[in-house]
């Protein structure tokens, strides 16, 4: 599919018989399929862009000459990448990945113009016939992390560097509140909002302003190396996100939260070449490859470590949910129950999450039911 089979049934139909001595022509090889990229950021040694770059690769490095990829980075959310994603499938890319949030309307406005393009909307959650959309549970390393920060704490206080206030930046910072309550009841997390996904400058200043706070382990949800290269600076202890990040942080990082996107980008590569592409929803975790911790620190004591990884298998198997109350109520920081005993999230509850647990220092903005 997709390989200009209408110009080869055409060719089929008006094919007149010749008889000759030589030996038939052999066919020539189909087009391959071009495949678009859209990045929010450049693309660095580490981060959420340099995560789905390596998808892309991954693409091509298993698909071959059936496939040919491009990328454009550092496009702004809004019109640009509107004007970008139009652009690709201009160009003739029947598939293109668009990997932010504020992707998402754009995606879906050029996706009407072009029915016959597949697009995949990453961490969007609007879908139409030919737009797909797909996330991973990202909060699933956040609780792992909290495991790894709780243990290595000694002020028990954490900071966190977030973007936006959207619900899945509240899933990861509730997440790790939670982990690393679960080992340390006195933990306290600070957050620190930028309002901006790539900004090494606020990200580095923000870091720094929370390290004068008492806190000596800190995670981020911001899409450079800066919180990391400042923990390594300070002599702290730092959570890696999207990427393992030891060659900017050697001494700093305790583990990583690292996504993995190769087999899903390859999954839906394959599925548009073999005609099977069809719309959908897919939230993948830890169970499904998706979320990866590891990468520990050489600070990391191997107790911590092993702790950290046999609840990564527990979260795979199923006995371990990170938004479930198995002893007691969690509340929200202002009081109210919102998991009660016994009871756990629900995905539609998780994907509208818009409070923060007990345990965070900070207030998000409430949205319209």
């Amino acid at each position: 599919m997709y390989k200009n089979l209408a110009a080869a049934l055409a060719a089929a139909c008006f094919f007149t018989p010749t008889f000759s001595q030589t030996s038939p022509t052999a066919p020539a090889p189909a087009d391959p399929l071009q495949v678009g990229f859209v990045y929010v950021s450049p693309v660095t040694d580490a981060g959420w862009t340099r995560q789905h770059d390596d998808g892309r690769k991954a693409v091509e490095a298993a698909l071959g000459a059936k496939v040919k990829t491009t990328f454009v980075e550092n496009v702004a959310e809004g019109a640009d990448a509107e004007r970008v994603i139009r652009d690709l499938a201009r160009q003739g890319h029947r598939l293109i990945f668009t990997s932010s949030f504020g992707y998402m309307e754009p995606t879906l406005k050029v996706a009407r113009d072009f029915p016959d393009v597949k697009f995949e909307s990453i961490t969007g959650y609007k879908t139409a016939p030919n737009v797909a959309i797909a996330n991973a549970r990202y909060y699933e390393g956040r609780y792992l992390a909290g495991v790894a920060a709780g243990r290595m704490s000694k002020t028990h206080v954490a900071g966190y560097v977030a973007g936006f206030p959207i619900p899945e930046v509240l899933q990861g910072i509730n997440a790790f509140t939670l982990g690393m309550r679960s080992v340390d009841p006195k933990a306290q997390v600070k957050v620190v909002w930028l309002d901006v996904w790539f900004d090494p400058s606020k990200e580095r200043e923000a870091a720094m302003a929370l390290f004068n706070q008492d806190v000596d382990v800190i995670a981020f949800h911001t899409g450079s190396t800066a919180v990391m290269a400042a923990a390594q600076e300070r002599g702290k202890l730092a959570v890696a996100y999207h990427s393992d990040m030891r060659k900017v942080a050697p001494d700093a990082q305790i583990a990583a939260v690292t996504h993995q996107w190769g087999g899903y980008y390859t999954q839906r590569a394959r599925a548009v070449l073999d005609g099977s592409w069809k719309s959908g929803s897919v939230w993948g975790g830890v169970k499904e490859g998706m979320i990866r911790v590891g990468d520990f620190g050489s600070k990391v004591p191997k107790a911590v470590q092993d702790e950290v990884m046999a609840r990564q298998q527990d979260i795979a198997a199923g006995r371990l949910k990170p938004f479930a109350a198995v002893a007691a109520d969690v509340r929200d920081n202002e009081g109210r129950v919102v998991i009660a005993k016994g009871q756990g999230l629900t995905d539609e509850q998780i994907l509208n999450m818009n409070w923060l647990v007990d345990g965070v220092q900070g207030k998000v903005a409430r949205r319209a039911p």
